[in-house]
């Protein structure tokens, strides 16, 4: 699939207004090994735009997740949901975490659907980095 132009000065506005980190999992810049990606919240092949309003920050982890996916099945009603939306919606209305710090807890619909859809409790690489986020005292965010 052919790349968008994604101009400078938009980057830099949804790097800022996304805090640097990712939308999803909220892993922050300084401490992924990687980019955060700008990624396209209703992406290009579902009608989606480079509209700033469709943009936000995802590590790769979770923007491989995602993919090209807008819904997801809420494993507890069994009902199709659209996925958070990290640009309207407030993560701590939706999601928490576990008492130990590693696994990103879905409270409704959207955030139980977008945990088992963006694996934001079982991918065993993300629960390993994390571990150690939670030893060294930066993790879990709490805003």
């Amino acid at each position: 699939m052919a790349r968008f132009y994604i101009s400078v000065d938009i980057e830099r506005r949804v790097r800022t207004d996304a805090r640097n980190r990712c939308g999803y999992c909220l892993s922050p810049q300084r401490l992924v090994m990687a980019r955060l990606e700008i990624e396209h919240i209703i992406p290009i092949s579902k009608g989606g735009s480079n509209d700033e309003s469709n943009l936000w920050l995802a590590c790769p982890l979770c923007n491989r997740y995602k993919s090209d996916k807008t819904t997801g099945v809420d494993p507890e009603t069994i009902e199709t949901v659209k996925l958070f939306n990290p640009r309207t919606q407030v993560w701590f209305e939706h999601f928490g975490w576990s008492e130990d710090g590693l696994r990103i807890v879905g409270k409704t619909p959207t955030g139980r659907a977008t945990v088992a859809v963006l694996h934001l409790s079982d991918d065993a690489d993300a629960l390993e980095v994390r571990s150690y986020w939670v030893l060294a005292g930066w993790h879990p965010p709490e805003d």
